[in-house]
């Protein structure tokens, strides 16, 4: 049995954020992360202004590594396809790429990082968490960084049998995709979910989609699912038909719009595991910084109060995020709102302001 002032359980934006605000402020946590290289997980490749300037605040520069920039966003849906500016400049950057930069700046922070190792299960009243080995560490803050997969023992209470399934896959460098999506997120609206498509660092383009789950069986699996959503939207099927998919990857039962109404003492929810907001306002990213962030700078203050101001500053953005979500996902909102942003090109620039937890 080991002891550590504190101990993050997850590598990913949030949990690394965290890690470097605490070893930057001489409390040099330890951080345990399964993956024991670079990886891609499902979604998260879209970098708000919120997630640059968080970034920032890091000391990273997400244009030296690579991200493509992103200044316009295009709804696509089956009446049409609008486009508009966003707010302020976005970037496109692979989870492969970002997260191993946070890694990086962790263990140069000073925090002690170590790969390749599963925590099995949790006990937040004794702030302790069992490892894949048999072993266990305790600790004085334990911060859960485990992004939208569960640890048991610290699972969130949700029933997410029906919540929508997240896909993920690359597209295969392409010169016209490159033009086609060149400073663009694209978003594809059909019944039942949406799909993101934009450039990342590595010339590829970041196919992500958020799929209820009936879709799924109905199709009969991913291939005939891509294939039927291809046949109702011929602007995605063009996208698909210019580059060849690159493997896929799922996560099930995605809680969109669930946020941690409390914790305990000494167990801080960070990121995915604080606050689920839907991929559609593309501001996971954001959250999961600024929760790590803030985490750190309110260690002494306690997980209660952390997770209290979490909640009272995602609870809008979330309910928004929701809104537009379901909306998307049903015919005759999603044409209704699709025919009001052709008439008001603004309003999706104050759908994302309203759906950010951050400046």
């Amino acid at each position: 049995m080991r002891r550590t002032p504190a101990l993050i359980v997850g590598g990913g934006p949030a949990g690394t954020a965290a890690a470097i605000a605490l070893a930057r402020a001489g409390d040099p946590p330890r951080l345990i992360e399964r993956t024991t290289e670079p990886h891609e997980v499902v979604c998260g490749a879209f970098l708000g202004w919120d997630a640059l300037a968080a970034l920032r605040r890091l000391d990273l520069d997400p244009a030296r590594l690579g991200a493509r920039p992103i200044h316009r966003l295009r709804l696509v849906a089956d009446v049409g396809q609008v486009e508009t500016r966003l707010p302020r400049a976005a970037a496109g950057l692979s989870r492969r790429c970002l997260d191993e930069a946070l890694i990086d700046a962790a263990r140069a922070a000073g925090a002690t990082v170590e790969r390749g190792r599963s925590v099995r299960a949790a006990e937040p009243s004794r702030r302790a968490v069992r490892l894949d080995d048999g072993n266990e560490i305790l600790a004085d803050a334990l911060f859960l960084a485990t992004g939208k997969h569960e640890l048991r023992g610290a699972v969130r209470p949700r029933d997410t049998s029906r919540d929508p399934v997240g896909l993920r896959t690359a597209l295969s460098p392409s010169p016209r995709l490159d033009r086609e999506l060149e400073g663009v997120i694209e978003l594809h609206l059909f019944d039942g979910g949406y799909a993101g498509l934009l450039l990342q660092e590595d010339g590829c383009a970041n196919l992500c989609l958020s799929v209820a789950r009936r879709r799924i069986k109905r199709a009969g699996g991913i291939p005939n699912l891509i294939r039927r959503l291809s046949d109702e939207l011929p602007a995605l099927k063009a996208r698909l038909a210019e580059a060849d998919p690159v493997g896929w990857s799922a996560v099930s039962g995605v809680p969109y719009g669930w946020w941690a109404r409390g914790t305990e003492p000494g167990l801080f929810r960070l990121g995915d595991q604080g606050a689920v907001i839907a991929s559609l306002a593309g501001d996971g990213i954001a959250i999961a910084l600024e929760s790590g962030l803030q985490a750190a700078a309110m260690r002494e203050a306690g997980a209660e109060a952390f997770q209290h101001r979490l909640g009272e500053r995602a609870a809008f953005p979330l309910l928004v995020a929701e809104g537009l979500r379901r909306c998307a996902e049903h015919r005759l909102p999603r044409h209704v709102l699709m025919r009001l942003v052709q008439l008001f090109p603004p309003l999706p620039r104050l759908a994302a302001r309203l759906t950010r937890i951050a400046p």
